[in-house]
């Protein structure tokens, strides 16, 4: 049997110092502690607590663990099934980040119109909040070296508070650090693994379906790639009695991408264009997509399917993002299956559930006097 000293920073990434990295962990477990806990059973009916979810720096994971990749399409599904044709769907996604709902947000760089460069983000917002708490100087760094030389400290800090949604990383079109679309949470990845750890079992009959179970235990939107394929994909490893929880580092990362499909101008294998920029093998979480300002033609100039690339909402078409899951102890579970979906209590609540911020932990506890909260993760926003 194996137990995690501590929680690593997503990606393997190592911007953070030894105070950034004793904040991260703290951070990561508590969610998970709290994820675990569930929300108020006096409150929110059928949905807590999580027995088969579990901490891997406090529970040892077993010999027999194994682990389970759950990918998925970045492009946003609920656009898709809203739109009348491809192009306005696209038109959509480009339109606002507050649209790429699937852990995968992007920004298009044009010159005369035509696209040259898109960049595509997994990290989550967290990492951020801690980063430029702990390390303001290196997130400043960060933001000059990813996204433009011209970023200033004023335009990543109001009254000494790292601002996620700063210009440099609040559009389509100006650059994208990391996420900042609601729902596009490591808290909220936390969450839905937690609670999909619950088994249903409904009038006599074990819920086994991602759209059923997604409706049932309300822990995301039935519509998106990413929630009901990654509760389902939880929920088959907790319908075998297993202990669960998701792989060190926490988050999200790029599965890939596929240009099955693609044409160049000079016939060069369009997946030479697609790089990665942050984050060590097997965990990325920034990638571009950029021809070479030495060859004679630009991503403008590439096909999909016979049709120019126009939007970077194309490519992320073909992109997949992923998440890892731990399982063990199979079979060995004792928890019972819920005969009931979730459901909010018919009493008034006293007050919303809440849940830590990253920006409000240090290695000590907190960052600040007053530790910051927030609503409880969810990817239901």
């Amino acid at each position: 049997m194996t137990r995690n000293g501590t929680y690593s920073a997503p990606g393997g990434l190592t911007d953070l110092s030894d105070f950034g990295r004793k904040a991260w962990d703290v951070f990561v477990s508590d969610n998970v502690d709290y994820a675990i806990k569930g929300p108020d059973s006096s409150q929110v009916l059928h949905d807590s607590p999580r027995p088969q979810f579990y901490n891997l720096t406090k529970t040892e994971t077993a010999a027999d663990a194994r682990t389970a990749t759950v990918s998925w399409t970045a492009f946003p599904r609920i656009l898709k099934v809203n739109s009348t044709s491809d192009l306005q769907r696209w038109k959509k996604a480009e339109a606002s980040r507050k649209a790429q709902d699937e852990y995968c947000e992007w920004s298009v760089t044009r010159t005369d119109g035509k696209v040259t460069r898109v960049t595509f983000t997994c990290e989550g917002p967290e990492y951020w909040d801690v980063l430029a708490k702990t390390s303001p100087d290196t997130a400043l760094s960060l933001y000059r070296r990813y996204i433009s030389p011209e970023v200033q400290e004023s335009d990543l800090f109001v009254n000494g508070e790292y601002d996620r949604y700063n210009k440099w990383n609040s559009t389509t079109t100006h650059g994208a650090m990391h996420l900042i679309q609601k729902n596009n949470t490591l808290a909220a990845e936390i969450e839905l693994a937690a609670a999909a750890t619950i088994r249903r079992v409904i009038d006599g009959r074990e819920l086994t379906a991602e759209q059923e179970l997604c409706l049932c235990s309300d822990y995301g939107q039935p519509e998106r790639n990413s929630d009901p394929h990654i509760g389902g994909s939880v929920n088959a490893l907790a319908r075998q009695k297993a202990s669960i929880t998701l792989a060190d580092p926490v988050g999200l990362y790029f599965d890939g991408l596929s240009t099955e499909g693609w044409a160049t101008p000079d016939g060069s294998d369009p997946q030479s264009y697609w790089t990665y920029e942050r984050g060590e093998a097997d965990h990325r979480v920034r990638a571009v997509y950029e021809v070479p300002a030495s060859m004679p033609f630009t991503v403008g100039d590439i096909t999909i399917h016979g049709r120019p690339i126009q939007y970077g909402a194309q490519i992320a078409d073909f992109v997949t993002i992923k998440l890892t899951a731990v399982a063990c102890r199979f079979g060995q579970s004792t928890a019972e299956p819920r005969t009931a979906c979730k459901e909010v209590a018919t009493t008034e609540l006293a007050r919303p559930e809440e849940a830590f911020v990253a920006s409000a932990f240090s290695a000590y506890g907190y960052l600040g006097t007053t530790p910051a909260r927030a609503m409880r993760p969810t990817r239901n926003a």
